[in-house]
């Protein structure tokens, strides 16, 4: 039997559908669910290239550009199409900050597109050009580009301290306002903290990297300092993931899953704290443990024996 998906209706973020639901005992009945917005934003970087990332659209109406010593134009907020192509030409190191981009706007005729001019487009030197980015795409290249590319991350800086207990709050900050995941059950998400432990900028995507770049992207634009900053992820921790962050000089980076090995040899050599396994009053800390107070001393001490990576747990 054969039953067909027709789109209702859409709201920020998502849409609801018609849908065969099966139960025990293959019961059926028809349902309504909501399901993640899936679409495509083109990035076109003047004089760079053009770069298509699969996201997840929310409904813009205030802002639409950005122009250099003006900022950003429109009222607030910042529309996420403007956050994540600004996110994302900072992570892909297209730009070193805000101060490189000449204009940013969404097209009037084509709001999928966002088009940015840069003041010196001449003195990029980028990897990718003129690609696809799907959701789940990380970095391009072997073993021995990814590792090349750990000396491009300067070392971040050491000022965060946090304690057990405030990096828990800060994972359960970011999940109450995880609310397309609530209603969806398909979209990531990212919450930059300031190094005081106030949630700064939180988006949800389809797509971890998108989620990542769009809450970088929003502090980008609002001029909010990273400095001494960390994140929090509802995704696994990739090298990639690590490598956004690193870019950015968050000092620590946490999520609710596994960290994987070359994530933990870039956080290791980028001085960034990395925590995964953040769930409850848990805590797995794989690299630089002396910015969380609580029982950071044991970790120390395995370390010195000789042991790369000794994880242990961390209990309020």
């Amino acid at each position: 039997m054969h039953t067909s998906i027709a789109r209702l209706w859409r709201a920020s973020g998502s849409r609801a559908v018609s849908a065969l639901r099966l139960t025990a005992g293959d019961a059926r009945g028809e349902a309504t669910c909501r399901v993640i917005d899936e679409d495509a934003l083109t990035i076109d970087v003047e004089g760079v290239g053009r770069y298509m990332l699969m996201w997840t659209p929310a409904d813009d109406d205030g802002a639409v550009g950005f122009v250099a010593g003006e900022g950003v134009l429109g009222d607030e907020p910042v529309p996420e199409r403007l956050t994540l192509a600004a996110g994302f030409a900072y992570s892909e190191g297209i730009i070193g900050g805000l101060a490189d981009i000449a204009t940013m706007a969404v097209c009037p005729d084509r709001r999928n597109v966002v088009r940015m001019r840069l003041h010196a487009p001449e003195r990029v030197a980028v990897k990718r050009r003129d690609v696809v980015v799907a959701s789940s795409c990380g970095v391009c290249g072997g073993r021995e580009a990814i590792e090349d590319g750990f000396d491009d991350f300067a070392p971040v800086a050491a000022r965060l301290r946090l304690a057990a207990s405030e990096l828990t709050a800060l994972m359960a900050a970011m999940q109450r306002r995880q609310r397309l995941f609530r209603t969806t059950g398909g979209a990531h998400a990212a919450a930059v903290f300031s190094p005081q432990g106030g949630i700064l900028a939180v988006a949800e995507d389809l797509g971890r990297h998108n989620a990542l770049d769009k809450v970088v992207g929003e502090c980008l634009l609002r001029e909010m300092p990273l400095a001494g900053c960390g994140v929090v992820l509802s995704s696994r921790l990739s090298y990639e993931m690590v490598a956004k962050a690193a870019r950015a000089g968050f000092e620590l980076v946490a999520a609710v899953s596994a960290p994987t090995s070359l994530a933990i040899e870039l956080a290791e050599r980028a001085g960034i704290t990395l925590c995964g396994f953040v769930r409850g009053a848990s805590a797995t800390i794989y690299t630089h443990p002396q910015r969380i107070r609580d029982g950071a001393g044991g970790h120390e001490s395995a370390r010195a024996t000789g042991a790369a990576v000794v994880p242990f747990t961390l209990d309020d």
